[in-house]
């Protein structure tokens, strides 16, 4: 009976003690919407379409070690061209010199109810500041098509004021709000 006892809590031992998997962000199923008041009169809706990332996670004890966010600064698109090109040079993003976006994941304070804010340095314009985003954890479980790989989809949002990195056209003259809502939605898969 003792050695049945052992055993069993020996093979109970992996289970309790979960480790840390590394993701990585699908760049098929990754959205990065913001919103920003044009004029007062409405909010501009726009996009980044090209961006990529992967972190280290402990989902058992929702614990993050590390995480990257990489986004394309060129690739926003608001769907008017003119706007797009302007949101790309010196007055807004500075693409040409500046062509990344970085967020570096530094904590992640989780909730019971698998959410929870996760803070980080957020780089662009060559300034760094610290950003807090509320996130969730939608789903996690094995794909059920295609990679059939475990897979979390996440959803996040956060307010940033651009003027803090430097980003200030318009702000004065209340043409462009200084406040930007970010929305994220995204699928990482497990490797």
């Amino acid at each position: 009976m003792r050695t049945l006892l052992a055993l069993v809590a020996l093979l109970a031992v992996p289970a309790l003690h979960a480790e840390p998997a590394r993701y990585r962000i699908d760049p098929e199923h990754f959205s990065i919407a913001f919103l920003i008041e044009h004029v007062g009169y409405a909010r501009i809706m726009g996009q980044f379409t090209q961006a990529s990332g992967e972190f280290v996670y402990d989902e058992q004890n929702q614990k993050l070690q590390s995480g990257t966010v990489e986004v394309r600064a060129a690739s926003i698109a608001t769907h008017h061209a003119k706007r797009d090109e302007h949101l790309r040079n010196a007055d807004f993003l500075n693409a040409a010199t500046y062509p990344l976006i970085r967020f570096v994941a530094t904590r992640f304070d989780a909730r019971s109810d698998a959410s929870g804010v996760l803070r980080g340095d957020l780089t662009m314009l060559d300034r760094t500041h610290p950003v807090e985003l509320e996130i969730k954890l939608n789903k996690a479980a094995p794909y059920p098509f295609g990679h059939r790989k475990h897979t979390l989809g996440f959803s996040a949002t956060a307010t940033i004021e651009r003027s803090r990195w430097g980003m200030d056209y318009g702000v004065a003259e209340k043409m462009v709000g200084d406040e930007v809502e970010l929305l994220f939605e995204f699928e990482a898969i497990r490797e």
